[in-house]
């Protein structure tokens, strides 16, 4: 097949993907409608996508249920995989654009996109961190955070010296800041202004870790005050990742069982 055709392909397919991600469960028949493709090419389609185990066959509903003689037709689903090729296509794009901000504007330009990015984020936590005891804001923000697919859990720091560890088991940019850390270093500074007290990067997903680690320091050896402390600030050496790596405790008191994976189309 010539490589514009096998192009073309890879397109068409993509957008059968896309369909059956936005409109799914969805039948044959109604994909080909929509793509314009004879029943012929919509089954070699999504036979394709079948093997790479982008999409499933599921059970009719009973709103679904065939009116009429003849077997009943196939209901087409995005799987797990299908929908992480996606993630893993936006994130192509992502840093397709960071990369052109940092030719053409400076990493100066990056590392403010990056705060800004992360300022929203900053903005919603900020009122739960704030009414929750002092004790509890770790373990509050790592709430906040699953809330949104991080996946994370609070627990006792194992270091001498006390204090806590934030520890994060999904990053949904972690293939973008492995490239631009800035994102994992906005995100850093944010948390030290809503727990009001300094921390420390200890591991990055980003940097092949299996979890991102953050060490918060004890408020009574900090001597912060409430979130949001002007005192409050990022160790110098934020993001340690040649130093000891950070691990969670049996003493976790919140996590998630969300977890990624990943193909690309």
């Amino acid at each position: 097949m010539p490589s514009g055709a096998a192009h073309t392909e890879r397109d068409t397919r993509a957008r059968v993907a896309r369909l059956i991600l936005e409109h799914g469960p969805v039948t044959a028949s109604t994909l080909g409608e929509r793509v314009g493709l004879t029943p012929a090419a919509i089954r070699r389609h999504l036979d394709a996508l079948l093997a790479e185990g982008m999409i499933e066959v599921r059970k009719a509903r009973a709103t679904q249920t065939r009116r009429g003689r003849g077997r009943p037709a196939k209901w087409f689903a995005i799987t797990d995989a299908g929908r992480s090729a996606f993630v893993h296509a936006y994130d192509d794009l992502a840093t397709g654009a960071l990369r052109f901000l940092a030719e053409t504007a400076g990493d100066h330009a990056v590392a403010e996109f990056a705060r800004r990015q992360i300022a929203d984020l900053e903005r919603r936590y900020r009122p739960v961190v704030q009414d929750a005891p002092p004790q509890q804001r770790v373990r509050t923000l790592a709430e906040a955070l699953s809330g949104d697919g991080y996946a994370a859990a609070a627990a006792k720091a194992p270091q001498p010296g006390g204090g806590e560890q934030l520890c994060q088991h999904h990053c949904p940019v972690a293939h973008v800041a492995a490239e631009f850390p800035q994102l994992c270093e906005a995100e850093t500074e944010a948390f030290s202004r809503l727990l009001g007290t300094p921390v420390q990067r200890l591991a990055t997903i980003a940097h092949g870790d299996g979890i991102c680690t953050t060490h918060v320091s004890s408020r009574s050896l900090s001597g912060a005050g409430g979130a949001g402390d002007p005192a409050a600030s990022v160790t110098p050496g934020g993001d340690a990742a040649d130093d000891e790596r950070g691990t969670a405790s049996p003493e976790r008191t919140e996590i998630s069982d969300e977890e990624s994976g990943g193909i690309s189309l």
